[in-house]
C-alpha cells in the first residue's frame, strides 16, 4: 500500500461524526510510516482492526502497535486511564503482538480518575432528555478539569506526596458535587491514591517526553502519521455544539496534542463512510428511521466498538463533510464501507439543509437551534453488484464510479482509496 501515500508527514482525520473507519486505514498506511501518534481524545473512541479475520478493538493505542518495527505514541492531547491502558496491553499480549519500547505515552498527558467517570455519569443521567449522549468515560470531566487547571498528570503519578496532596484535595472537592449537587457517595481519595500508585510503577516502562521524542525524530526525517480520534463534526469548536466531543478533533489538534509544529504535517488525509452514521444525541438532518435505515446498521456493524450503543443511520451528508473538507484542508480522502450500499437501487447524498423557503449548501453554525431542517437530496443509481471481492479499480461497478466521482466533484477533493469490508486486505486503491 506504499502507493497510498506521498511518504512524507499525514495527518488522518474523519470528515463526519466519528466511526468511518480510521482503525482500519491507519492500519493499513502505517505500513510506510515509522512512526504513529495519537493526538486527542480517550478511551471513549474505538477503533477496530480486522487482520485475517482477527478483530483488535483499541481505544487508546494508536492501531499502527499492530505492525511490527513500529513506535506509537500517545501524545500531551490524549487524556489517558491507566486502567483502560493496561487492559488494553495485556489484552494485545494474549494476542501476541509486542508491547515494549516501541509504545511512548507523553509525561504531560492528563489522567482519568474515578471521579471523572462519576461525574460524567451523574451529570449525564440528570440531563434527562438533553442529555449528550457521552460514553460515560469521563472524557468530558478530565478536559474540564485541564482547562480549569485543576488536572493531574502522568507525571505527576510519579512523585507520590505531591500526587498524594493534590489527590486529596481534588477528590475532597469533588466529594462535594457528589453529595450536595447529586445526593451520592463520596470517594475515598485513599483507595485512590493507592490504585493509581501502582498503575504508575506499570506504565512507568512507556512514559518519556514525547515532545523531544517527536522533535528528534523528524530531524531524523522519520515518516511520521497522525491519527486522530472521533470525527470532525465533533470538533469542541466547529462541529454541532453542544453534541460534540470535547477536544480539538481537527488536524490543527495534531500539532497542539503532540508539540509538533503545523509545518512539519505535509498531508491531510480525510476519512468517511459512503453514508452517514453518528452516535448519541445531536441533529442528523440526513438519518433513516426506518428498514433502509435499520439495514445500513445491521450490514455495515453500526454498533459502538466503545459503548455497544447501535448507531444512527443515514445517507451521505456532503453538506456536514464539505465543513470538514474545508476546516482541516483536506489534501484527499478515504472512502470506507462502499460495500453496505450494494444492494440499493437508488443512492441519495443530502446537498443541502432546507429550512423554510431557503436552501443552505453550507453547513449552519445554529443547526442544533433548527430542527426542522430537512434534508435536500440528489439522487444516483446503485450499482446491486457485490463489491466486497473487488481489489482492483477495473472491478468497480461503472454506477460505483458514478457514484464515487460525484462525491469527489461536490466535495472538491480526490478519492484515493475504497474500503470494502472490515478486513485489512478489503481495499482499492484509486492512485
Amino acid at each position: 500500500m506504499e502507493n497510498l501515500n506521498t511518504g512524507s508527514n499525514t495527518c488522518l482525520v474523519g470528515l463526519q461524526w466519528g466511526d468511518e473507519g480510521k482503525g482500519k486505514i491507519v492500519d493499513i498506511l502505517t505500513e510506510s510510516f515509522d512512526i504513529i501518534v495519537r493526538y486527542q481524545g480517550g478511551s471513549n473512541a474505538g477503533h477496530t482492526v480486522v487482520v485475517n479475520s482477527e478483530k483488535f478493538i483499541l481505544h487508546l493505542i494508536p492501531s499502527g502497535i499492530l505492525r511490527k518495527n513500529k513506535y506509537c505514541v500517545i501524545g500531551s492531547g490524549v487524556v489517558l486511564d491507566p486502567r483502560q491502558l493496561l487492559e488494553e496491553i495485556a489484552e494485545l499480549r494474549e494476542k501476541n503482538i509486542e508491547i515494549n519500547d516501541n509504545l511512548r505515552i507523553s509525561e504531560i498527558a492528563h489522567v482519568v480518575f474515578p471521579y471523572h467517570k462519576k461525574l460524567d455519569e451523574l451529570s449525564e443521567s440528570e440531563k434527562g432528555d438533553e442529555k449528550i449522549g457521552t460514553t460515560r468515560r469521563g472524557i468530558g470531566p478530565c478536559y474540564t478539569d485541564k482547562m480549569g487547571r485543576n488536572g493531574i498528570r502522568v507525571s505527576d503519578l510519579f512523585h507520590p506526596e505531591h500526587f498524594k496532596q493534590r489527590l486529596k484535595k481534588v477528590v475532597e472537592d469533588k466529594n462535594k458535587i457528589f453529595i450536595r449537587l447529586f445526593d451520592a457517595d463520596p470517594l475515598s481519595w485513599k483507595d485512590i491514591y493507592d490504585e493509581y500508585c501502582e498503575y504508575a510503577e506499570q506504565m512507568r516502562p512507556f512514559v518519556c517526553n514525547t515532545v523531544t521524542f517527536m522533535d528528534d525524530a523528524i530531524k531524523a526525517k522519520k515518516k511520521i502519521l497522525f491519527e486522530g480520534a472521533q470525527g470532525s463534526m465533533l470538533d469542541v469548536d466547529f462541529g454541532t455544539y453542544p453534541f460534540i466531543t470535547s477536544s480539538s478533533v481537527i488536524a490543527g489538534g495534531a500539532s497542539t496534542g503532540v508539540g509538533v509544529c503545523p509545518k512539519q504535517i505535509h498531508k491531510i488525509l480525510g476519512i468517511m463512510k459512503s453514508y452517514t452514521t453518528r452516535v448519541g444525541s445531536g441533529p442528523f438532518p440526513s438519518e433513516l428511521n426506518d428498514t433502509l435505515g435499520e439495514h445500513l446498521r445491521e450490514k455495515g456493524g453500526e454498533y459502538g466498538a466503545t459503548t455497544g450503543r447501535p448507531r444512527r443511520c443515514g445517507w451521505f451528508d456532503a453538506v456536514a463533510v464539505k465543513h470538514a473538507v474545508m476546516i482541516n484542508g483536506v489534501d484527499s480522502a478515504v472512502l470506507t464501507k462502499l460495500d453496505v450500499l450494494d444492494e440499493q437501487k437508488t443512492i441519495k447524498i443530502c446537498v443541502g439543509y432546507r429550512f423554510g423557503d431557503k436552501v443552505y449548501d453550507l453547513f449552519p453554525a445554529d443547526l442544533v437551534a433548527r430542527p426542522e431542517c430537512q434534508p435536500v437530496y440528489k439522487e444516483v443509481p446503485g450499482w446491486e453488484k457485490d463489491t466486497s471481492r473487488m481489489r482492483n479499480i477495473h472491478d468497480i461497478p461503472l454506477q460505483a464510479k458514478n457514484y464515487i466521482h460525484t462525491l469527489e466533484k461536490i466535495l472538491g477533493i480526490r478519492i484515493e482509496m475504497l474500503s470494502v469490508g472490515p478486513d485489512r486486505g478489503q481495499v482499492v486503491s484509486l492512485l
